[in-house]
């Protein structure tokens, strides 16, 4: 079965904590590895939890604070180290480039070529697609040039129901077309509906990622229907004025967002240090939105692959 896994790799906001290493997420799509965020330490939290960093090939970047990038420096080492040859895709802003380039200017190149890209101007085309996955940027209104990130599962063909192939004797170029959504007429000229020839299509699974932005009620539209989204939640209700001030989010802002976008199941997280106990921000945001979670570091949420209802 195909999967669709997120796995927190990081959980704090700025300062990490004994038990919150800084956001990074890891999002698993059929064997695909692709990382978002790059706070310090990730490379430590891919070992901790049991993940190859050879195997992650496309980073994408929210914004260019350190608790987003702080940990590409030595993760883009470690992978150097390990004996990586083959390109690594690094997406985010387009000064994400100049960044690394001062890097490279103190410690040298890297034994494997960087690709970077950056949104266009028109951000409703994909930064990012192959024959499974669309990656598709959001930007988000931050006290510098951010992006969220929409990952969404393409379009899967039909399954052919096999007992019917042999009842209407269906050869294989007529099988590719139905998998396709073409209807299919017998050798009498009768004509067979696709519906009854198709298993009911697979729902197009998706994950939302967004990363530090003021409470934007026109992101609902963008979401609309997401099965999964993380939200960050820095600040509880309590400290809104705060929020509004460093261009965050409270928990119950990022409920209301969930809820207007009729989100499957939301995820909060990049807490602020300040709170000893997250379950305050979560209690908060499951007023407004039961469907809600505070994430640990560590932790995997997974999306089922269902058949679309025909009901």
């Amino acid at each position: 079965m195909v999967s669709f896994e997120l796995i927190i790799l990081g959980s704090s906001s700025t300062l990490p904590t004994s038990k919150r290493f800084p956001t990074a997420h890891l999002l698993k799509v059929d064997e695909r590895f692709f990382l978002i965020d790059c706070g310090e330490g990730v490379q430590m939290q891919l070992r901790k939890f049991g993940f190859n960093p050879g195997r992650i090939h496309h980073i994408f970047v929210s914004h260019l604070h350190g608790d987003h990038v702080y940990g590409l420096f030595g993760l883009l080492s470690t992978m150097g180290m390990m004996g990586r040859k083959v390109p690594l895709n690094l997406y985010g802003p387009s000064r994400l480039k100049e960044m690394m380039a001062q890097h490279f200017s103190f410690f040298g190149s890297l034994p494997f070529p960087l690709d970077f890209h950056s949104p266009s101007s028109d951000t409703s085309i994909p930064i990012y697609e192959d024959e499974k996955v669309t990656v598709t940027p959001i930007p988000l209104k931050h006290r510098i040039l951010t992006y969220g990130y929409l990952f969404r599962e393409k379009k899967k063909e039909l399954n052919v129901r096999k007992d019917l192939v042999e009842n209407y004797g269906i050869g294989i170029a007529d099988v590719v077309r139905i998998k396709q959504g073409e209807d299919f007429i017998t050798s009498n000229g009768s004509l067979i509906p696709n519906r009854r020839l198709t298993l009911p299509p697979y729902h197009q699974r998706s994950y939302a990622y967004i990363s530090d932005t003021v409470f934007d009620p026109d992101l609902a539209g963008v979401l609309k229907n997401v099965d999964l989204l993380f939200h960050e939640a820095t600040f509880s209700n309590n400290d809104k004025k705060l929020a509004a001030e460093t261009m965050h989010s409270t928990s119950g802002q990022a409920a209301t967002l969930a809820k207007m976008a009729g989100i499957k199941k939301l995820l909060i997280g990049h807490f602020s240090s300040r709170y000893k106990d997250h379950g305050v921000l979560e209690e908060e945001a499951r007023e407004v939105f039961p469907y809600t979670d505070g994430v640990n570091d560590g932790e995997i949420y997974s999306v089922p692959l269902e058949r679309v209802s025909t009901e």
